[in-house]
């Protein structure tokens, strides 16, 4: 690979998870728990008595999810939701339907919004 100060070649970067993904063809990547507690720690009053939809790959695998789930008493939220699909593997152009899932949790109940 060329750069633009030498035109010789540099070493990419040396991220271990980057690298093997691209090689396995797994594009998978996750925002990490820390990350959005780090992130959201500073917007805790702007949720108080609100709704949050999370628009999920899976919200059994979602970080945001969780992170809402887990702090919904202390953000003082109204309800979360969150929806994503099932068969992640299915796509629009291979004739599968797509099973959609979705779940609301109002801080002791989390119930399934629908299947399909």
């Amino acid at each position: 690979m060329a750069t633009a100060t030498g035109g010789k070649a540099f070493a990419l970067s040396k991220n271990k998870n980057l690298h093997r993904a691209k090689s396995h063809k797994n594009d998978e990547f996750y925002t990490q728990l820390a990350d959005i507690e780090a992130e959201l720690q500073h917007y805790t009053e702007q949720f108080r008595g609100k709704v949050v939809y999370c628009n999920c790959d899976d919200p059994t695998m979602s970080n945001f999810y969780r992170y809402f789930k887990e702090n919904f008493a202390v953000l003082g939220l109204k309800e979360l939701i969150a929806t994503g699909y099932v068969d992640q593997q299915a796509t629009l152009f291979e004739g599968k339907p797509r099973k959609a899932i979705g779940v609301r949790f109002d801080g002791q109940h989390e119930r399934p919004v629908y299947k399909k």
